[in-house]
């Protein structure tokens, strides 16, 4: 076997990865504008999309364990974005929950994604094309962990 499977611009992971930082750094000044980091974003995308999740439910969407999450949503509350609420059921849950800032704050986040496209020369299509392939692998991996 040829040393080149091991040379870094054959590795697949290096590629995502590399895309992965620019996609995030692209995102930045973007965010600066609504004062979040990128991390904090994906939160709050999920907490706009389903309103009320536990510290679970939030970690298996956004694939990230407590520990970093936890630090991620306690900045959010500080922020006056998010708030806890016990579950009245069953007080060992915790719901995630956006405040009124925080749902405010997504009529001005409404626009990031179209800016962001719109700033590069970018097919919609390509882009669409490349998130369902990603997508498509991260499901056959992650099923056969």
């Amino acid at each position: 076997m040829s040393d080149e499977i091991l040379y870094i611009d054959n590795q697949v992971c290096f590629s995502l990865y590399r895309l992965s930082k620019l996609i995030t750094s692209q995102y930045r000044p973007y965010l600066e504008e609504i004062n979040l980091t990128y991390p904090q974003y994906l939160v709050m995308l999920v907490l706009w999309e389903d309103e009320r999740v536990n510290m679970s439910e939030l970690g298996d969407k956004l694939s990230l364990d407590t520990g970093t999450l936890s630090p991620l949503v306690k900045r959010l509350i500080e922020k006056k974005l998010v708030e806890k609420k016990r579950c009245e059921d069953d007080e060992r849950i915790v719901y995630i929950t956006t405040t009124t800032q925080g749902k405010k704050l997504k009529k001005k986040a409404k626009s990031i994604p179209q800016k962001l496209l719109c700033s590069k020369e970018i097919d919609i299509n390509e882009i669409q094309k490349l998130k369902a392939e990603a997508d498509k692998v991260y499901n056959l991996w992650s099923t056969h962990e």
